[in-house]
């Protein structure tokens, strides 16, 4: 069955919500097994909202409205999905009972305009709502069906995991969608795909390449009618990709690499500190971020001028006004951490950023008792995405010393 879902609401197109609703929906659909084709917004507008409803009954076996069912005169969803089935709106009595029932325990008149939240046509079959005032709908007509859901996300989601769910998934079986996503770090999205060509051509499980600030993602996506059949078609694929791009994988689904590092320096015993300056505290915060980092993390220092470096004893050269920074100055920020915070490894970040052409150096260095290493890496994007990309290169560069090494805690 063909889907599509149609949020509504004006405050989704001028930016000042995000709509959450359809990443959520979208997720939920694949695991029934339904594709979804299309999302359209649309704002508060009936002829709008008509004629999306329009070119959704036309390509579309079910259609999924979220938003609109509010009592005030710019909530439309009800009165432009009876115009696409020719019914005419009538106020539900029952239903009406149960809002005034529910206005009944706040102080103060019931507004008349909660009187069309009761409004319904004749092949709407009302969802109830119980954290909010706005049922919504299952419409069933001409082999298509039409679900009204409310837009906060708490009453969505609850109405779609309480009544709707469970009764598309009488309709639709067990065929499910299931997905993987492996996570690359160090290597282009071009090349991910060009790696991946032999392949890429597959119908089932399908392969798709998309770009993050903690580098390049690969989902594999499979649909069957049984949930092992569909497992097994991801696992094999799973195991060529891994083939084909080796060291670059980091980790999958929703792992992150602070998580991923973390685990490895926790099972480890080892103790990590950091020194940053052109991250500019970012570091810190997203090793900080990750799962139990107070079992391994001693913390970060932030040196983002050269006279901070000068004070916490890293010998820089002047003559900029951050000081000169290069591999060099990155080990001697490495050292510094790993011996002010009585840590095994120290981690040290910096680099030169540039505004002005977008792009900059980074510097990596990883200190241990037995070895040190250094890296430059080429950062690219806006000022945030290049303290991004650097902090995610000095992660991805620990793990790989973790991984290669096998360092393993001295005696404390």
């Amino acid at each position: 069955m063909k889907t599509e879902i149609i949020p509504v609401g004006t405050e989704i197109l001028l930016g000042n919500i995000v709509d959450t609703d359809s990443s959520f929906l979208a997720s939920e659909l694949s695991s029934l097994g339904l594709d979804l084709y299309f999302i359209s917004t649309v704002g508060d507008n009936h002829d709008r909202l008509f004629d999306t409803l329009k070119r959704a009954w036309e390509r579309a076996g079910l259609i999924i409205v979220t938003g609109g069912l509010g009592p005030t005169q710019d909530d439309i969803t009800r009165e432009a999905i009876g115009m696409l089935v020719d019914e005419e709106l009538r106020v539900d009595e029952a239903l009406w009972q149960e809002l005034r029932n529910l206005f009944s325990r706040y102080p103060g008149r019931i507004p008349e305009g909660n009187t069309k939240q009761a409004a319904v046509i004749p092949s709407a079959q009302v969802i109830h709502n119980s954290m909010g005032t706005a049922p919504g709908w299952w419409v069933e007509k001409d082999g298509h069906i039409i679900i009204a859901l409310p837009g906060p996300p708490e009453e969505m989601k609850l109405m779609w995991q309480e009544s709707v769910r469970p009764r598309l998934k009488q309709k639709t079986g067990e065929a499910i969608i299931l997905s993987r996503t492996i996570k690359t770090f160090q290597v282009a999205e071009a090349r991910v795909d060009e790696l991946v060509a032999p392949i890429s051509g597959l119908s089932n499980p399908t392969l798709a390449t998309y770009i993050n600030p903690d580098g390049v993602y690969l989902r594999i996506t499979a649909k069957a009618q049984r949930r092992e059949e569909a497992e097994s078609l991801v696992r094999r694929t799973e195991e060529q990709v891994r083939a084909m791009l080796a060291s670059h994988i980091w980790g999958v689904d929703d792992e992150t690499l602070e998580s991923v590092v973390g685990d490895l320096l926790r099972s480890r015993e080892l103790r990590l500190a950091t020194m940053e300056s052109c991250t500019a505290g970012l570091l810190c915060t997203t090793v900080a971020g990750g799962r139990e980092s107070c079992i391994f993390y001693r913390g970060g220092l932030l040196a983002c001028s050269h006279e901070a470096k000068t004070a916490l004893g890293v010998g820089v050269q002047p003559g900029e006004p951050h000081g000169e920074e290069n591999l060099k100055v990155a080990k001697a920020m490495a050292e510094t951490a790993r011996q002010s915070l009585n840590a095994d490894i120290g981690l040290g970040v910096g680099g030169r950023l540039s505004c002005d052409t977008n792009s900059g150096d980074v510097f990596t260095a990883i200190v241990w008792d037995e070895f040190d290493m250094t890296h430059t890496h080429r950062v690219r994007g806006n000022h945030l995405r290049m303290k991004q990309r650097a902090t995610y290169a000095a992660l991805f560069d620990l793990r790989r010393v973790l991984l290669e090494r096998r360092i393993n805690a001295p005696d404390h």
